[in-house]
């Protein structure tokens, strides 16, 4: 396997990166504002099924008495 020098290196990987095709600014807060409403709709999804476990839990733990 053939060794490249730092120089080479580095002369690829600007080459590399200019095919990365960057989002807008606009994109870029369209996701961000996407990923707070779903991780806020989880949370909201992950309380209530919790809350219902925590609730049948606490019935049969009371049946148990």
């Amino acid at each position: 396997m053939a060794k490249t020098t730092p120089i080479e290196f580095i002369r690829q990987v600007r080459t590399e990166t200019a095919k990365v095709v960057w989002p807008t600014g606009r994109e870029t807060v369209m996701t961000g504002v996407m990923v707070v409403i779903m991780t806020t709709v989880l949370a909201m999804f992950f309380l209530s099924v919790d809350s219902i476990f925590n609730a049948v839990v606490k019935a049969l733990l009371s049946l148990a008495q």
